[in-house]
Protein backbone atom coordinates (compact mmCIF):
# COMPACT_ATOMS: atom_id res chain seq x y z
CA UNK A 1 0.00 0.00 0.00
CA UNK A 2 1.28 3.47 -0.90
CA UNK A 3 2.15 5.57 2.14
CA UNK A 4 0.76 9.08 2.63
CA UNK A 5 4.22 10.58 2.19
CA UNK A 6 4.77 8.81 -1.12
CA UNK A 7 1.32 9.87 -2.34
CA UNK A 8 2.16 13.45 -1.40
CA UNK A 9 5.42 13.32 -3.36
CA UNK A 10 3.69 11.80 -6.37
CA UNK A 11 0.99 14.47 -6.28
CA UNK A 12 3.64 17.22 -6.02
CA UNK A 13 5.56 15.74 -8.95
CA UNK A 14 2.45 15.56 -11.14
CA UNK A 15 1.46 19.10 -10.13
CA UNK A 16 4.93 20.47 -10.96
CA UNK A 17 4.95 18.55 -14.23
CA UNK A 18 1.56 19.95 -15.19
CA UNK A 19 2.73 23.50 -14.45
CA UNK A 20 5.81 22.92 -16.60
CA UNK A 21 3.73 21.74 -19.54
CA UNK A 22 1.83 25.02 -19.30
CA UNK A 23 4.90 27.23 -18.78
CA UNK A 24 6.81 25.64 -21.67
CA UNK A 25 3.71 25.56 -23.88
CA UNK A 26 4.03 21.87 -24.73
CA UNK A 27 0.86 22.11 -26.79
CA UNK A 28 2.35 24.81 -29.02
CA UNK A 29 5.76 23.11 -29.17
CA UNK A 30 4.07 19.83 -30.07
CA UNK A 31 2.36 21.53 -33.00
CA UNK A 32 5.67 22.99 -34.18
CA UNK A 33 7.40 19.63 -33.89
CA UNK A 34 4.57 17.91 -35.77
CA UNK A 35 5.15 20.36 -38.63
CA UNK A 36 8.90 19.69 -38.65
CA UNK A 37 8.31 15.94 -38.38
CA UNK A 38 6.07 16.11 -41.45
CA UNK A 39 8.73 18.00 -43.41
CA UNK A 40 11.40 15.55 -42.21
CA UNK A 41 9.42 12.36 -42.84
CA UNK A 42 9.98 11.80 -46.53
CA UNK A 43 13.66 12.86 -46.64
CA UNK A 44 14.28 10.46 -43.74
CA UNK A 45 12.39 7.65 -45.50
CA UNK A 46 14.27 8.30 -48.76
CA UNK A 47 17.58 8.11 -46.87
CA UNK A 48 16.38 4.93 -45.16
CA UNK A 49 15.28 3.32 -48.41
CA UNK A 50 18.56 4.25 -50.08
CA UNK A 51 20.53 2.40 -47.41
CA UNK A 52 18.12 -0.52 -47.38
CA UNK A 53 18.72 -1.00 -51.11
CA UNK A 54 22.11 -2.43 -50.11
CA UNK A 55 20.59 -4.81 -47.56
CA UNK A 56 18.38 -7.91 -47.95
CA UNK A 57 15.31 -5.91 -46.84
CA UNK A 58 12.44 -5.09 -49.19
CA UNK A 59 10.29 -1.99 -49.48
CA UNK A 60 7.23 -3.85 -48.18
CA UNK A 61 9.21 -4.67 -44.99
CA UNK A 62 9.67 -0.94 -44.39
CA UNK A 63 6.01 -0.22 -45.05
CA UNK A 64 5.09 -3.12 -42.78
CA UNK A 65 7.14 -1.54 -40.00
CA UNK A 66 5.40 1.82 -40.54
CA UNK A 67 2.02 0.06 -40.76
CA UNK A 68 2.55 -1.39 -37.28
CA UNK A 69 2.43 2.09 -35.75
CA UNK A 70 0.95 4.56 -38.24
CA UNK A 71 -2.83 4.93 -38.70
CA UNK A 72 -4.17 3.37 -41.92
CA UNK A 73 -5.17 6.68 -43.51
CA UNK A 74 -1.73 8.14 -42.85
CA UNK A 75 -0.09 5.00 -44.22
CA UNK A 76 -1.79 5.46 -47.60
CA UNK A 77 -0.36 8.97 -47.82
CA UNK A 78 3.12 7.81 -46.79
CA UNK A 79 3.12 4.86 -49.19
CA UNK A 80 1.95 6.88 -52.19
CA UNK A 81 4.49 9.65 -51.73
CA UNK A 82 7.32 7.29 -50.83
CA UNK A 83 6.86 5.27 -54.02
CA UNK A 84 6.73 8.51 -56.01
CA UNK A 85 9.96 9.77 -54.49
CA UNK A 86 11.71 6.42 -54.86
CA UNK A 87 10.71 6.21 -58.52
CA UNK A 88 12.38 9.57 -59.10
CA UNK A 89 15.59 8.30 -57.49
CA UNK A 90 15.54 4.72 -58.75
CA UNK A 91 18.96 5.19 -60.32
CA UNK A 92 20.57 5.05 -56.87
CA UNK A 93 22.02 8.54 -57.21
CA UNK A 94 21.04 9.48 -53.70
CA UNK A 95 24.25 8.16 -52.23
CA UNK A 96 26.09 11.20 -53.56
CA UNK A 97 26.21 14.89 -52.73
CA UNK A 98 22.40 14.92 -52.72
CA UNK A 99 22.32 12.81 -49.56
CA UNK A 100 23.67 15.79 -47.60
CA UNK A 101 20.63 17.86 -48.53
CA UNK A 102 18.39 14.92 -47.69
CA UNK A 103 19.95 14.51 -44.24
CA UNK A 104 19.80 18.27 -43.65
CA UNK A 105 16.05 18.27 -44.27
CA UNK A 106 15.48 15.11 -42.24
CA UNK A 107 17.38 16.54 -39.26
CA UNK A 108 15.07 19.55 -38.90
CA UNK A 109 12.78 17.55 -36.64
CA UNK A 110 15.62 16.62 -34.26
CA UNK A 111 16.89 20.20 -34.37
CA UNK A 112 13.49 21.39 -33.14
CA UNK A 113 13.55 18.75 -30.38
CA UNK A 114 16.94 20.06 -29.21
CA UNK A 115 15.53 23.59 -28.86
CA UNK A 116 12.53 22.27 -26.91
CA UNK A 117 14.76 20.33 -24.49
CA UNK A 118 16.89 23.42 -23.86
CA UNK A 119 13.71 25.19 -22.87
CA UNK A 120 12.80 22.37 -20.49
CA UNK A 121 16.19 22.63 -18.77
CA UNK A 122 16.05 26.45 -18.73
CA UNK A 123 19.32 26.62 -20.63
CA UNK A 124 20.33 28.67 -23.64
CA UNK A 125 21.95 27.20 -26.72
CA UNK A 126 25.65 28.10 -26.60
CA UNK A 127 26.88 25.49 -29.05
CA UNK A 128 27.75 26.70 -32.53
CA UNK A 129 25.37 26.14 -35.42
CA UNK A 130 27.83 23.61 -36.85
CA UNK A 131 27.80 21.59 -33.61
CA UNK A 132 24.01 21.68 -33.21
CA UNK A 133 23.32 20.84 -36.85
CA UNK A 134 25.99 18.14 -36.86
CA UNK A 135 24.52 16.63 -33.69
CA UNK A 136 20.99 16.72 -35.10
CA UNK A 137 22.21 14.97 -38.27
CA UNK A 138 24.06 12.39 -36.15
CA UNK A 139 20.95 11.72 -34.07
CA UNK A 140 18.88 11.44 -37.26
CA UNK A 141 21.31 8.90 -38.71
CA UNK A 142 21.22 6.97 -35.42
CA UNK A 143 17.43 6.82 -35.54
CA UNK A 144 17.50 5.67 -39.17
CA UNK A 145 19.90 2.85 -38.31
CA UNK A 146 17.67 1.85 -35.41
CA UNK A 147 14.76 1.59 -37.83
CA UNK A 148 16.94 -0.57 -40.10
CA UNK A 149 17.77 -2.75 -37.09
CA UNK A 150 14.10 -3.02 -36.22
CA UNK A 151 13.40 -4.07 -39.81
CA UNK A 152 16.28 -6.53 -39.99
CA UNK A 153 15.59 -8.15 -36.63
CA UNK A 154 12.41 -9.97 -37.72
CA UNK A 155 14.12 -11.14 -40.93
CA UNK A 156 17.45 -12.29 -39.50
CA UNK A 157 16.04 -13.08 -36.06
CA UNK A 158 13.65 -15.59 -37.57
CA UNK A 159 16.48 -17.23 -39.53
CA UNK A 160 18.70 -17.40 -36.45
CA UNK A 161 15.88 -18.75 -34.30
CA UNK A 162 15.02 -21.48 -36.82
CA UNK A 163 18.70 -22.45 -37.11
CA UNK A 164 19.09 -22.74 -33.34
CA UNK A 165 15.81 -24.66 -33.18
CA UNK A 166 17.06 -27.23 -35.71
CA UNK A 167 20.62 -27.59 -34.41
CA UNK A 168 19.73 -27.93 -30.73
CA UNK A 169 16.49 -29.88 -31.37
CA UNK A 170 14.54 -27.59 -29.06
CA UNK A 171 10.84 -27.88 -28.32
CA UNK A 172 8.20 -25.88 -30.13
CA UNK A 173 7.96 -23.56 -27.12
CA UNK A 174 11.34 -22.09 -28.12
CA UNK A 175 9.79 -20.49 -31.21
CA UNK A 176 7.31 -18.53 -29.09
CA UNK A 177 9.97 -17.59 -26.55
CA UNK A 178 12.23 -16.40 -29.35
CA UNK A 179 9.46 -14.17 -30.71
CA UNK A 180 9.11 -12.55 -27.30
CA UNK A 181 12.89 -12.09 -27.09
CA UNK A 182 12.91 -10.34 -30.47
CA UNK A 183 10.13 -7.99 -29.33
CA UNK A 184 12.02 -7.22 -26.13
CA UNK A 185 15.18 -6.49 -28.10
CA UNK A 186 13.25 -4.05 -30.30
CA UNK A 187 11.82 -2.40 -27.17
CA UNK A 188 15.22 -1.94 -25.55
CA UNK A 189 16.78 -0.63 -28.76
CA UNK A 190 14.01 1.97 -28.97
CA UNK A 191 14.62 2.77 -25.29
CA UNK A 192 18.33 3.21 -26.02
CA UNK A 193 17.62 5.66 -28.84
CA UNK A 194 15.33 7.80 -26.68
CA UNK A 195 17.95 7.78 -23.90
CA UNK A 196 20.61 8.83 -26.43
CA UNK A 197 18.45 11.72 -27.65
CA UNK A 198 17.55 12.84 -24.12
CA UNK A 199 21.19 12.77 -23.03
CA UNK A 200 22.83 14.60 -25.92
CA UNK A 201 20.12 16.82 -27.42
CA UNK A 202 19.97 19.40 -24.58
CA UNK A 203 22.84 21.85 -24.09
CA UNK A 204 23.50 20.33 -20.66
CA UNK A 205 25.86 17.65 -19.46
CA UNK A 206 23.75 14.69 -18.37
CA UNK A 207 24.53 11.16 -17.26
CA UNK A 208 22.65 8.12 -18.62
CA UNK A 209 20.89 7.48 -15.30
CA UNK A 210 19.56 11.06 -15.36
CA UNK A 211 17.61 10.48 -18.58
CA UNK A 212 16.41 6.91 -18.18
CA UNK A 213 13.08 7.87 -16.57
CA UNK A 214 12.03 10.02 -19.51
CA UNK A 215 13.31 7.43 -21.97
CA UNK A 216 11.19 4.68 -20.39
CA UNK A 217 8.15 6.96 -20.40
CA UNK A 218 8.71 7.93 -24.05
CA UNK A 219 9.20 4.32 -25.18
CA UNK A 220 6.11 2.97 -23.44
CA UNK A 221 4.11 6.12 -24.15
CA UNK A 222 4.90 6.26 -27.85
CA UNK A 223 4.02 2.60 -28.41
CA UNK A 224 0.78 2.98 -26.44
CA UNK A 225 -0.20 6.24 -28.17
CA UNK A 226 0.59 4.87 -31.64
CA UNK A 227 -1.43 1.68 -31.17
CA UNK A 228 -4.23 3.53 -29.38
CA UNK A 229 -4.55 6.24 -32.01
CA UNK A 230 -4.39 3.71 -34.86
CA UNK A 231 -7.19 1.73 -33.18
CA UNK A 232 -9.27 4.89 -32.73
CA UNK A 233 -8.86 5.98 -36.36
CA UNK A 234 -9.65 2.50 -37.66
CA UNK A 235 -12.76 2.01 -35.52
CA UNK A 236 -14.13 5.43 -34.63
CA UNK A 237 -12.36 8.13 -36.62
CA UNK A 238 -14.08 9.61 -39.65
CA UNK A 239 -11.39 11.95 -40.94
CA UNK A 240 -11.94 11.18 -44.63
CA UNK A 241 -15.61 12.12 -44.41
CA UNK A 242 -14.78 15.32 -42.55
CA UNK A 243 -11.67 16.48 -44.42
CA UNK A 244 -12.05 14.65 -47.72
CA UNK A 245 -8.75 14.20 -49.58
CA UNK A 246 -6.93 15.95 -46.72
CA UNK A 247 -7.94 13.22 -44.28
CA UNK A 248 -4.64 11.36 -44.61
CA UNK A 249 -2.60 14.50 -43.95
CA UNK A 250 -4.74 15.44 -40.94
CA UNK A 251 -4.36 11.96 -39.43
CA UNK A 252 -0.60 11.99 -40.06
CA UNK A 253 -0.22 15.44 -38.50
CA UNK A 254 -2.25 14.44 -35.44
CA UNK A 255 -0.16 11.29 -35.02
CA UNK A 256 3.00 13.40 -35.24
CA UNK A 257 1.52 15.79 -32.69
CA UNK A 258 0.90 12.95 -30.21
CA UNK A 259 4.40 11.60 -30.89
CA UNK A 260 5.92 15.04 -30.28
CA UNK A 261 3.92 15.49 -27.09
CA UNK A 262 5.15 12.17 -25.68
CA UNK A 263 8.78 13.00 -26.55
CA UNK A 264 8.52 16.49 -25.06
CA UNK A 265 6.83 15.21 -21.90
CA UNK A 266 9.64 12.69 -21.46
CA UNK A 267 12.11 15.57 -21.66
CA UNK A 268 10.12 17.56 -19.10
CA UNK A 269 10.11 14.55 -16.75
CA UNK A 270 13.91 14.33 -16.97
CA UNK A 271 14.30 18.09 -16.47
CA UNK A 272 11.99 18.13 -13.44
CA UNK A 273 13.73 15.16 -11.81
CA UNK A 274 17.04 16.91 -12.47
CA UNK A 275 15.72 19.95 -10.56
CA UNK A 276 14.66 17.75 -7.66
CA UNK A 277 18.13 16.19 -7.47
CA UNK A 278 19.91 19.55 -7.73
CA UNK A 279 17.67 21.90 -5.74
CA UNK A 280 15.32 19.59 -3.85
CA UNK A 281 12.39 21.23 -5.63
CA UNK A 282 11.37 22.66 -8.99
CA UNK A 283 13.84 25.55 -9.40
CA UNK A 284 11.22 27.58 -11.27
CA UNK A 285 9.19 27.97 -8.07
CA UNK A 286 10.10 30.14 -5.15
CA UNK A 287 11.06 28.30 -1.99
Amino acid sequence: MISAERRSRMFKFLKDLYVRTKDDDLSGLGSQLAYFFLLSLFPALVFLMTLIAYLPIHTHDVLGFVRAYAPAEALDLIETNLHKVLDDHSNGGLLSFGIIATLWSASNGINAVMSAFNRAYDTKETRSIFVTRGLSILLTIAMVFVIIFALALPVFGKVIGEAVFRVLHLSGMFVYVWKIVRLLISFFVLLLVFAFVYQFAPNKRLRPKEVISGAIFATVGWIAVSYGFAFYVENFGNYSNTYGSLGGIIVLMFWFYLTAWVILLGGEINALLNCYRTHGRDSRHKA
